[in-house]
């Protein structure tokens, strides 16, 4: 689940305000002694911030029932490599600091895609490199705002509500004080750019579902993915409904909508927000930046039954794509499974230490488009469903690599390990690329049916700063150096993932 905070700055409406931001010019100028900086004094715009969010590990389609974070600051800068602890951090809802807002993020949004309006504040005209969002700590200071009443009930002020029902807190590393960050190379499109008497929007995607780690032992830990974009407020997002192809009605079984983007490469897809579709099987994703982009369905109909993975490439924002017909997969039992094991060191051998990271898995699959392009679409990861010879099987990413008592044979020496497992399609995608004049789905690529899975790094309680050298490794082999072909209804072990440098 991905929240996003639109950010909206107006040119001002009053003489008052204009009156106000010259003042402020005059006063910097005589205390300064030089010219002031016509761009962050010469103009101020109103920023009005919200947050959203399309939930997909809920229900069946995940352990959880309820998110709740409290958000006590919501922050921007204009440097990008301000720290922490720099000054010129820009307040955007001051409201926050009496009256922090407890959000559930897996709450229905309204028709506006919309959970909450957080506040709004003033916001001197510039180039934005950096958002950051602040939490309420789980042990505030004595006479610290908080909010009443508290859904957590005892469990700190941030925390998770499992479909059991019991509630558990939800451990911050800095994410109260330090904040949950945007850098520069996570905003899409670029900074964003406020400029005088123009009206900018920012949407901030919070992937809640990817941002929970299980420490296995009845605690969960907040690793915070998220992801920043220039959005228009006049395009509603892109819309659709999933359906089986067969009896053209909702499917009987747990569904996930992925929204992609391309990364800097050009040629791989990257996950910007999941949702799982109404009992209808729509699905909506709103508000977005202004560009195209790909929607990646996957779908389990009952007693596990896998669908191919369908994709819908270089869709302009503002689409409604009507129907997507998902195909159940010929003959399989039950969808594939991809299990492998990663470890970490703290140094490089043959002298190293063990070290502790967070883990986060993607599972591409590649398909080939128009004009022979190549391109690596990331297939959500799912759930089976319990059955009565068989327990539900989460897909385990993100995880805590944090003991060596699971190291399989030949691990690296004096380092901890982790098995994980992703649990994925047993076909090719089935690929439609979007045109004015509409689409068609081309029918899955014959034979082997490859994946590639790729693992980045984080520093646990560090707010997601990468780790180990390098932070991301992939492979497309499985353990016998062949390669990574799965079948529905198997599992196939991939090559171990082994991260040195991890200090």
């Amino acid at each position: 689940m991905q929240a996003k905070f639109i950010i909206e700055s107006r040119k001002h409406a009053t003489a008052l305000i204009f009156g106000a931001s010259l003042l402020a010019a005059a006063i910097i100028f005589l205390s300064c002694g030089g010219s002031p900086n016509p761009v962050a004094n010469s103009s101020m715009g109103t920023v009005s911030v919200s947050i959203s969010d399309p939930p997909s590990c809920s229900g069946s389609s995940g352990p959880f029932a309820h998110v709740f974070i409290t958000v006590r600051s919501v922050q921007a800068h204009i440097d990008p490599g301000a720290t922490d602890s720099s000054s010129g951090w820009q307040e955007l809802a001051p409201q926050l600091a009496s009256a922090p807002m407890q959000i559930d993020l897996f709450s229905q949004e309204d028709t506006n895609c919309v959970l909450a309006e957080l506040g709004s504040a003033q916001l001197p005209a510039g180039s934005y490199q950096q958002i950051r969002l602040l939490l309420v700590s789980n042990s505030p200071a004595a006479g610290a705002a908080v909010p009443k009443p508290n859904a957590c009930a005892g469990n700190g002020f941030n925390c998770v509500q499992l479909n059991d029902g019991t509630i558990h807190e939800l451990l911050l590393s800095s994410q109260d004080s330090t904040g949950l960050k945007i850098p520069p190379g996570q905003i899409v499109g670029g900074p964003l750019q406020v400029m005088p008497g123009q009206s900018v929007d920012l949407n901030v995607d919070f992937n809640a579902c990817a941002s929970i780690i299980d420490q296995g032992n009845g605690q969960f830990r907040l690793k915070p993915t998220l992801t920043a974009g220039q959005i228009s407020a006049n395009n509603s997002g892109i819309s659709g409904q999933i359906v089986d192809s067969s009896s053209g009605k909702p499917i009987n079984g747990p569904v996930i909508v992925a929204i992609e983007r391309l990364d800097n490469t050009g040629t791989t897809d990257r996950i910007m927000m999941e949702a799982t579709p109404d009992a209808n099987g729509n699905f909506r994703f709103c508000p977005l930046p202004t560009g195209t982009f790909d929607i990646v369905a996957v779908a389990l109909g009952p007693n596990n039954l896998p669908y191919n993975a369908t994709a819908v490439l270089n869709v302009p924002n503002g689409t409604s794509l009507g129907l997507i017909s998902l195909v159940a997969e010929t003959g399989a039992t039950g969808p594939a499974l991809l299990q492998g094991f990663v470890t970490a060191t703290a140094g490089t051998a043959p002298s190293t230490t063990p070290a502790t990271v967070d883990v986060s898995f993607t599972a591409f699959q590649s398909v080939t488009i128009s004009g022979g392009t190549a391109r690596q679409l990331s297939i959500p990861l799912q759930t089976t469903q319990a059955t009565a010879t068989a327990p539900s099987q989460p897909s385990t990413s993100p995880l805590s690599v944090d003991a060596a008592t699971s190291c399989p044979m030949g691990a690296p020496a004096h380092s901890n390990c982790a098995k994980y497992t992703l649990v994925v399609p047993g076909s090719n995608p089935s690929v439609g690329v979007f045109s004015s004049s509409g689409f068609k789905f081309a029918a899955p690529a014959a034979g082997d049916v490859l994946f590639t899975v790729d693992a980045q790094t984080a520093k646990p309680m560090s707010g997601g700063t990468a780790i180990c050298s390098p932070s991301e490794r992939m492979t497309s082999k499985d353990v016998n150096a062949q390669p990574l072909k799965v079948t529905a209804g198997a599992t196939t072990s991939v090559a171990e993932l082994d991260f040195s440098g991890c200090s």
